[in-house]
């Protein structure tokens, strides 16, 4: 019997949404399906007119300084996890519920390497990187100790350079080309968290330069 093939289920942009406090700036991680999103290479991570830049337009990002940037400019999260998630909570979870713009299908996210590459609708898009979950999205789910029960999991999807530009829709196949890298992304999570043989790991694999690449040396250096 032949596997169905992975496939974008959703495709979800976002509007600002004010934070519980008035002083903190809004954010992006009340993200909603639509159609089609247009996705390219949104350059360095910056702050533009106080909110930072996506890599998917009319993506609103809050807070520049951590999110944004060329090697987050895509963010996907399946569709499995999401399920996985519904039934401890015990509630509903709708497609872009914890801010990815892509909702993948019969893909594994999380099992993906650094340097592996969808082509996806009219894009091709690079696994560059894993989400580390901060405060917003405590508040934004609602439930106690989230971000540390999220973060044990250890499965916290996918962040992806753009590099080649297009549209992408609802229902689109993914074609996933690997990099053999050998560096899933769990590893990466595990390694920037502290695990000093798993940071060497990394390292070894030589799959990041600049900042990136130091973030592994400080782990050593702890």
């Amino acid at each position: 019997m032949t596997s169905p093939l992975p496939r974008a289920l959703s495709v979800n942009v976002a509007r600002a949404r004010p934070r519980r406090d008035p002083k903190d700036a809004p954010t992006g991680i009340d993200k909603r399906p639509t159609d089609v999103i247009s996705v390219a290479d949104p350059g360095a991570r910056r702050v533009v007119d106080g909110r930072g830049v996506s890599g998917v337009a009319a993506d609103h990002v809050g807070d520049g300084r951590f999110h944004g940037g060329w090697d987050r400019a895509v963010y996907a999260y399946s569709r499995a996890e999401l399920d996985l998630w519904a039934a401890a909570l015990g509630r509903e979870l709708p497609n872009g519920h914890f801010g990815e713009n892509l909702t993948t299908d019969d893909l594994d996210v999380d099992a993906a390497e650094v340097g592996d590459r969808w082509h996806v609708g009219g894009a091709v898009l690079e696994v560059r990187w894993t989400r580390q979950p901060c405060a917003t999205f405590g508040e934004w789910m609602g439930e106690p100790g989230w971000v540390r029960r999220f973060m044990a999991h250890g499965r916290t999807g996918a962040l992806l350079s753009v590099v080649e530009p297009g549209e992408i829709r609802a229902k689109d196949q993914i074609e996933v080309v690997r990099s053999g890298s050998g560096i899933d992304l769990p590893t990466v999570l595990r390694a920037k968290l502290g695990d000093v043989d798993l940071a060497r790991r990394v390292l070894d694999a030589d799959v990041y330069t600049g900042h990136r690449r130091q973030q592994f040396l400080d782990v050593l250096d702890r």
